[in-house]
């Protein structure tokens, strides 16, 4: 990949790592794009079961695009790209799960990132912000309709027409994220929590995110039948088969997501 972004894989889990410390990870648009088709090709690849993001250093997970690299963009019209717009983070709409490991400032298209992931974890350093409003843009991808759905409102519209962050206890509290650790833990957390879930078998994981993201804005009894109808795509499949006789002779079950 470009110098911007690193990509590893263990096991079952990929990493990827924005790197630009210099200007507090915010990425060149062609670094966006980059990290676009990472995305995808973890999304194509089978052995690949679940993936963390972060940032380089201890400083900040991503600050955004990188405001003096962006000339080339404005340079092109708007109407030229809006019917065909497939936004940076469109990539990252897959079934399998992506974890944020948030390590300092997670700002502007950094938090609109972090906010596509399932789950998002923090260093005690971290902090979290919309701040588009105070240098006359917007959260044009994705970040405000994911952020006031994932907070309450009058928390989320404070940060939205303030443009102001709030620090890891905050947003611990608000439930922006699941856990807060301590800098030199965060990757340690990162990685128990995505192998456990790549312990489990991939299929059901990929089946109760589906569930969840789309249940989500159907009225619950609609939800229920998407569950029901889930379970029995997932009933006859031979790592549920291995899962049942794996318990049943109280061994660790070996999945292989089929």
């Amino acid at each position: 990949m470009g110098e911007f972004l690193i990509f590893e894989k263990e096991g079952h889990v990929a990493y990827i790592t924005m790197n630009n410390p210099d200007a507090l990870n915010a990425l060149p648009p062609e670094s966006w794009e980059e990290l676009g088709e990472l995305w995808k090709k973890i999304k194509k690849d089978d052995d690949i079961w679940v993936s963390v993001v972060t940032g380089i250093g201890d400083r900040a997970f991503c600050t955004g695009t990188d405001l003096k690299k962006t000339a080339k963009m404005a340079e092109e019209s708007f109407v030229s790209t809006y019917f065909d717009y497939e936004g940076f983070l469109s990539p990252m709409k897959m079934w399998k799960p992506i974890i944020a490991a948030v390590n300092g400032y997670a700002l502007g298209g950094g938090l609109e990132m972090a906010l596509t992931c399932d789950l998002r974890i923090a260093s005690s350093k971290a902090s979290f912000g919309l701040t588009e409003v105070r240098v006359g843009s917007l959260a044009g991808l994705g970040g405000i309709q994911r952020l006031i759905r994932s907070i309450p409102r009058a928390v989320a519209m404070k940060m939205l027409l303030t443009g102001e962050r709030i620090n890891a206890q905050d947003a611990l509290r608000v439930g922006l994220i699941s856990d807060v650790v301590e800098p030199q833990d965060l990757m340690e957390t990162a990685k128990k929590i995505a192998n456990t879930i790549a312990g489990n078998a991939p299929l059901s994981v990929r089946a109760a995110k589906q569930a969840a993201v789309i249940g989500t804005d159907l009225p619950v009894e609609q939800g229920i039948q998407l569950d029901y109808m889930l379970w029995g795509i997932l009933r006859d499949t031979e790592d549920r088969l291995e899962g049942r006789k794996a318990f049943a002779e109280k061994r660790p079950p070996q999945y292989k997501g089929k």
